[in-house]
């Protein structure tokens, strides 16, 4: 058990992070809590805040959303009216030395977290985190394309941009529903993997000789990788969906401007926020236990 004399502030995020409170109050902590979905019947054992620096006053460890944070310094909180944007002034409030558990952190929020001793630790890219919420991720991808075509996912020709976690997870599924995939990966090794599941590998120079024929791209890789001369060469019904964190792997304001229907699909782990809040869960109470025996 953490013990109610270790205060988690939970900030930000979407249904997920209800789970992830309750999870936090069954472990002993407590728990203050703001920014996401707020259940009308409340969530037992835990504060709500009336902004972000409530939550934080006092608070040993802030647990931030999974997704990271926006170009503009906003923790990701779809469902929340305003944009909460760590300050120094803001993050002050936690007890000393505080600790900040959350997928990435960006270059203002670690510069306050220097400036006032907070520890960061990032899990964005923690492969057993990525696999306890990658089917969640995968069925959510699936409710995409189903919802934005008017194909079937079997026998459509799909191109995989990436061959990571998420994308080798999504690469077996897509395979098993029998569509035609194509996977563009720059590592020989993940190319031999996905030609072991069951697709095409291709390099990421080849892409443009085969997405002239493909009827969805789907792009799991966090660096821009498709420009507008590669989405000109789709056909006009293609649907592409990135589910890479910020910038992604394709350029959607080029895609707008060449009609192509596009999805963001960021945040898909949402969709069984119980199911991933608890997987979460067991990697950011690791992660809190690692802190307490480093204090003890």
């Amino acid at each position: 058990m953490i013990g109610k004399n270790i205060v988690i502030a939970v900030v930000a995020g979407d249904a997920r992070e209800q789970e992830i409170a309750r999870c936090a109050v069954r472990a002993g902590a407590t728990v203050r809590a703001y920014g996401f979905p707020w259940p009308e019947e409340g969530i037992d054992g835990v504060y709500h805040a009336k902004d972000a620096a409530d939550a934080l006053k006092g608070a040993d460890i802030a647990l931030f959303p999974i997704p990271g944070i926006t170009a503009e310094g906003a923790l990701f909180a779809p469902k929340n009216p305003e944009k909460i944007i760590p300050t120094r002034e803001m993050l002050a409030g936690m007890n000393k030395p505080g600790h900040i558990i959350l997928g990435w952190g960006d270059a203002n929020l670690k510069s306050h977290c220097e400036a006032l001793g907070i520890t960061l630790h990032e899990y964005e890219w923690d492969v057993d985190l990525m696999l306890l919420r990658g089917p969640a991720i995968v069925e959510g991808v699936l409710k995409v394309i189903i919802e934005n075509t008017q194909i079937t996912i079997h026998k459509a020709n799909i191109c995989l941009v990436g061959q990571g976690t998420i994308g080798s997870l999504l690469t077996n599924t897509l395979v098993g529903l029998g569509a035609y995939v194509h996977v563009a990966a720059r590592n020989p090794v993940q190319r031999a993997a996905a030609y072991a599941a069951g697709a095409e590998s291709l390099t990421l120079e080849q892409l443009s000789e085969y997405l002239p024929k493909m009827d969805i791209v789907i792009g799991s890789v966090p660096k821009r990788l498709l420009e507008k001369d590669q989405l000109m060469l789709l056909p006009k019904h293609a649907l592409l969906v990135d589910v890479a964190a910020p910038p992604g792997t394709i350029d959607r304001d080029a895609a707008a401007q060449l009609g192509l229907k596009t999805v963001w699909a960021r945040g898909m782990g949402s969709r069984a926020p119980i199911t991933v809040g608890r997987s979460q869960w067991s990697g950011i109470s690791r992660r809190i236990e690692g802190i307490l025996e480093q204090k003890s």
